[in-house]
């Protein structure tokens, strides 16, 4: 009982501070705090709870230095002209006719570039909001197409946060899963490719308004140069060079192309890749162009790390041992598939985050798993193709609530429309493309 309760304390105060724009750190903090009491009431030392706290926090120091990275790469590619010129080349080429499609492509490019939805929903997605609006477009089917986009590369991009918790929550390697990732979702995609092809001929844009990529070209010097970094960054992946060396190429090549082509001082650049980027007050690419720097994964990896402490509790503790229990009831590989993605339904509702549902999905499945001798490719597999892509569908979740507050649209109309997203999970269960063929 005592765990029931606070498992609903946690959930009223997250949900509490997604709807109103509080950091969830704090609402997490409250329920590590409320778990802690409880597994002191449960009658483990204080001593015990700090030692089960540390080793579970500890797991969270990996991922907190790739994110700390993936914060300064965000903002240096900003000034460089990388982002920009992505989002310039991507708008230059759209078709009106097939705008839907086009926005679900783009955004699955840059997200896969990027490695963040947010980022890429704060950056290509206002832009395509903005022609969408201009055009008549229904926002609810725009939301849901860069919606789908967004996930797809935060879901198997080398450059991925969350692609790299998971990796390292199972102890994997990143780039095996990507492969995974990659190979799974191809059916998928082409099945989402052909419901926005479809919904593009119903719905074709009725003007397309060019004054974002002329904004572009009057505030950077954009030309094949910009994206020198983007090829780098492929080039290093495909070799499998460790994650760390990757983006710091990336990061440290665009460093020199924002000095060389757009000017910036090294003091500035170096300010940039603390703070993060932020245009000039008059530039009316100010509310799109900005963010990145170490300062704002500052948030993102105060929550991995209490995440992975309050993991560490639960697992110390045994918590969630009657979860645990039924988990491992499972009969079949279909079944064990089906039961991690009720898992993470139930855990991206109840954590409010994407990385919340991922640790936690991961400690209540982990032993299921391992009883029936499935490997840990498999299980960072299913992690990926429910929890990293589900969360987007729980419209209080932050995973969805900061996309579409970034494109300024309602926060449920996307659901129908994020084909991407449920298509996985589906195509998961009828083992179509997915585990099925899965090799380790």
């Amino acid at each position: 009982m005592d765990v029931l309760l606070g498992v609903l304390l946690t959930f009223l105060l997250l949900v509490f501070s997604v709807l109103n724009g509080v950091f969830v750190g704090y609402a997490l903090l409250a329920g590590f705090f409320a778990f802690a009491f409880i597994a002191w009431k449960r009658k483990f030392s204080v001593r015990a709870i700090a030692r089960m706290a540390w080793v579970g926090g500890g797991k969270a120091l990996h991922v907190i230095r790739v994110f700390v990275l993936i914060g300064g790469l965000t903002s240096i590619w900003m000034a460089s002209g990388t982002v920009p010129g992505i989002i310039y080349y991507g708008i230059m080429y759209l078709n009106p006719k097939y705008f839907l499609l086009y926005a679900f492509l783009i955004s699955s490019l840059v997200s896969f570039l990027l490695g963040t939805s947010l980022g890429t929903a704060s950056t290509i997605g206002v832009a395509l909001a903005l022609i969408a609006r201009s055009g008549n477009i229904n926002m609810s089917m725009l939301a849901g197409a860069v919606m789908s986009g967004v996930y797809f590369g935060d879901r198997c991009s080398p450059m991925s946060s969350s692609a790299y918790l998971v990796a390292t929550l199972t102890g994997t390697r990143q780039y095996e899963n990507i492969k995974n990732m990659l190979k799974s979702g191809a059916l998928p995609f082409i099945a989402a490719l052909t419901c926005y092809l479809i919904l593009s001929l119903l719905n074709p844009l009725t003007s397309l308004d060019m004054k974002t990529t002329s904004e572009i070209v009057k505030a950077f010097d954009i030309n094949i140069l910009v994206l020198v970094p983007v090829l780098l960054v492929l080039l290093f992946s495909l070799l499998r060079a460790r994650i760390e060396y990757t983006i710091s190429i990336g990061l440290v090549s665009a460093f020199g192309i924002a000095m060389a082509l757009n000017h910036y001082g090294f003091l500035e650049l170096t300010r940039f890749i603390v703070t993060g980027f932020a245009m000039e007050p008059e530039s009316p690419l100010r509310g799109m162009l900005k963010g990145g720097g170490l300062l704002s994964m500052v948030k993102a990896s105060i929550v991995v790390l209490i995440s992975c402490a309050l993991s560490g509790i639960y697992d110390g503790t045994g918590m969630l041992k009657d979860i645990e229990t039924l988990m491992m009831k499972a009969r079949s590989r279909r079944s064990l598939f089906v039961r991690t993605l009720a898992v993470s339904v139930g855990t991206a509702s109840f954590g409010c985050s994407q990385t919340i549902a991922t640790v936690l999905t991961h400690q209540i499945m982990r032993k299921s798993y391992e009883s029936r001798k499935i490997d840990q490719y498999q299980f960072a597999f299913d992690l990926e193709n429910t929890g990293i892509v589900l969360a987007a569908m729980i419209p209080w979740n932050v995973a969805a609530f900061a996309v579409t507050s970034s494109l300024g649209v309602d926060n449920v109309g996307y659901l129908p429309y994020a084909f991407y997203l449920y298509l996985l999970p589906l195509f998961g269960i009828s083992g179509i493309g997915s585990w099925r063929k899965l090799k380790s």
